[in-house]
């Protein structure tokens, strides 16, 4: 990736000429199914400039997930950037129901916000790397689109979706007004993702990612990586999983720790135990974990820098605190 990083061609990406991020953005839209693409610093900046270009009146209202990425890891965004008003739905595992989607809309009335856009995470974050059915995709867009809203696919980990389902990322993103990949995750690169909708709204987008501090010079040093992760990072993405699913199991049979492993379908385990915060801090001098809930909840992801022996290990680490 470095070498390809390297040896990328460049030019001024903000006038549009660097070769490199033009082949990634129309990689990206075809990859999608949309028209066109816009290569972004971050996933963050793809869900806040998707917002805006959708909540084009502020008090609107998005309806999503209550522990989507917008709500817990972008800092208030989507009230900051684009006057959004938020409509939380609860499931288990991330994964709403059409029926959800129905009951939060709002009806016509002067009283209250306007129910103007769908937002959906594929695969799940906080929900434990959950896979959306298709079924279901096509149910909560097909309401949202009865409803005349516009509907955003946020995926960050799009790509593990389409390796653990054998589903193509454009068949997950149909009927999606904006969608995205992240490129820094399971991908490994170092810099940057793609979002992809029609080219009116790439236009629109434009506009915000100049005014927030998006646009870059001589991208195709970053776009390189991304573009080689895209050639050689994605079927790996199976290692992951496994390697979850294995992590899974070995926590299972730990006293103290609850987690179900028929829910790990990708590369994210969330467990419980009595104390995450007490645990999260014993183990920091060798693992990087994280809290799921703020609570009783850990989050595990596995990576591309995190071997099976290493899963052991960390798993033993985990064992002996806890007893």
């Amino acid at each position: 990736m470095r070498r390809a990083m390297y040896e990328a061609e460049v030019a001024d990406e903000q006038r549009r000429r660097d070769p490199t991020v033009n082949k990634l953005q129309e990689r990206v839209a075809e990859l999608l199914g949309k028209e066109a693409g816009l290569f972004l610093p971050s996933g963050t900046m793809c869900n806040a400039i998707s917002f805006r270009v959708h909540i084009d009146k502020a008090g609107d209202e998005v309806i999503l997930h209550e522990a989507a990425h917008p709500i817990v890891a972008e800092a208030g965004g989507p009230a900051a950037l684009s006057g959004a008003m938020i409509k939380p739905l609860a499931a288990a595992g991330g994964i709403f129901t059409a029926e959800q989607v129905e009951q939060a809309i709002r009806p016509i009335d002067r009283y209250m916000p306007r129910s103007r856009l769908l937002s959906v995470e594929q695969t799940t974050n906080m929900g434990g790397g959950r896979v959306w059915p298709q079924e279901t995709l096509r149910a909560v867009v097909g309401v949202a689109k009865r409803h005349d809203m516009r509907a955003h696919m946020d995926g960050a980990r799009l790509m593990n979706a389409v390796v653990a389902s054998g589903v193509p990322a454009a068949q997950h993103a149909e009927g999606f007004d904006t969608a995205w990949v992240d490129f820094t995750k399971g991908l490994g690169a170092g810099v940057g993702a793609c979002m992809a909708a029609s080219s009116e709204l790439i236009e629109q987008a434009w506009r915000f990612k100049q005014m927030w501090g998006g646009s870059f010079r001589q991208a195709g040093i970053v776009a390189a990586g991304c573009q080689y992760a895209l050639d050689n990072n994605v079927e790996r993405l199976a290692e992951d999983h496994a390697n979850a699913k294995h992590l899974a199991e070995e926590l299972a049979n730990i006293p103290g720790v609850e987690i179900d492993p028929a829910t790990v379908e990708t590369n994210i385990v969330i467990f419980g135990v009595p104390d995450a915060k007490g645990l999260i801090a014993a183990v920091a001098d060798d693992l990087e974990l994280s809290s799921a809930d703020g609570g009783r909840k850990v989050r595990a992801v596995t990576h591309m820098d995190v071997s099976r022996a290493e899963i052991d290990l960390a798993v033993q680490r985990i064992s002996k605190v806890l007893r």
